[in-house]
């Protein structure tokens, strides 16, 4: 790995990312829907929680080891699902995904991946992994999904039914970001979509590739023929978080897509607490949006979370210096984590602890 793959500190991620990326690449990736209240609802509310800091704890030892659906995890963070990871980096999502083994962390594969699940997994060789899941339009395309991530080895489903539609991604479309329809998806067939030679705005683009009829009945099918665990991503609802668990999901992500759907939605860290008194230890929850230090790591703990994703930050890492920077991303972040810990007196995650935030 390179001594400097572009940064140096958590700080300056965003900062190389920028010099890496063209203009309408960065908009796409720092981009949120209309006006962005919700992209930034996101991050201020990780920037408006205090941590108490605690004294005379013996700190000498931390250990950061958690279980995500019963399977143990080196940390209590993974990389969330991103597209079209090959437009940040050649090196694209196997990149990723090997840096993310090296340094024992979970990945989520995309559906709309640039490479195929299967290439993914060999990158990936022996460290856990989860499959995010666009149910297409066609039934038997969807089943098909299911099995090649399972075959292949992934551990989870990770469902994503907050985008039937495409939010106006007012930022982009400034930009003038657009897709090739030429460009490769590994995981869906191109000759199976009726598109011209001109290149797409994203929301136009993935029309045929997401269905919009996804409902409660067609959930509950889907948890009980896929042979995987099943969690709902894009659960912002106590309501919805009650009704994923009902259906026979394991879990739910508190997700608004990072701010790029509806938006207006609440920042997840608000909506967090009222999932996590609806799915009480019938299921486990999980949360993205806004995540960038250890700290916040630790707040989203403390409110409930089993663990939380990282994406924007992810892309970054992948876009300032492939699977060098994503590596160094990763170590970073586990030791900014490991501090956070030992300063508020954690030493385990299970020592994590609501009274550890500071009122207000």
């Amino acid at each position: 790995m390179p001594s400097d793959p572009g940064f140096r500190t958590l700080s300056g991620l965003h900062s190389a990312a920028e010099r890496a990326l063209p203009a309408s690449i960065r908009a796409y990736v720092d981009g949120g829907a209309g006006e962005e209240r919700t992209l930034r609802a996101n991050r201020r509310a990780f920037e408006d929680r205090r941590l108490f800091p605690r004294a005379l704890v013996n700190v000498e030892r931390i250990e950061t080891r958690t279980h995500f659906l019963g399977e143990e995890q080196g940390v209590p963070f993974f990389i969330a699902p991103t597209a079209y990871q090959a437009l940040v980096h050649p090196e694209g999502e196997s990149g990723m995904a090997r840096a993310a083994a090296a340094e024992g962390v979970l990945y989520t594969a995309s559906t709309m991946s640039n490479q195929s699940m299967e290439l993914v997994a060999k990158a990936a060789s022996g460290a856990p992994r989860w499959f995010q899941l666009y149910v297409q339009p066609d039934p038997a395309r969807t089943s098909s999904l299911v099995e090649r991530a399972r075959a292949a080895g992934y551990r989870a489903l990770v469902l994503t039914v907050d985008a039937p539609i495409l939010g106006d991604r007012d930022r982009q479309e400034e930009a003038g970001f657009t897709l090739d329809p030429a460009m490769p998806l590994g995981n869906l067939d191109p000759g199976s979509y009726a598109e011209g030679k001109d290149p797409l705005p994203q929301k136009s683009y993935a029309r045929g590739r997401i269905t919009a009829d996804f409902v409660w009945e067609s959930l509950e099918r889907l948890c009980r023929s896929a042979g995987l665990p099943v969690l709902v991503k894009g659960v912002i609802s106590p309501e919805d978080a009650r009704r994923a668990l009902a259906s026979g999901a394991r879990g739910v992500v508190v997700s608004n897509h990072g701010g790029r759907q509806l938006d207006g939605a609440p920042a997840t860290l608000e909506a967090l607490p009222g999932v996590v008194q609806a799915v009480g230890d019938r299921g486990e929850v999980y949360l993205d949006g806004g995540v960038r230090r250890g700290a916040d790591i630790l707040v989203a703990l403390a409110l409930g979370a089993r663990g939380v994703g990282l994406g924007r930050p992810s892309l970054w890492a992948l876009a300032a210096g492939g699977e060098a920077g994503v590596r160094r991303w990763l170590a970073l972040l586990r030791e900014d984590l490991r501090t956070a810990l030992a300063l508020t007196g954690c030493r385990a995650i299970p020592e994590i602890r609501r009274d550890i935030l500071f009122p207000g």
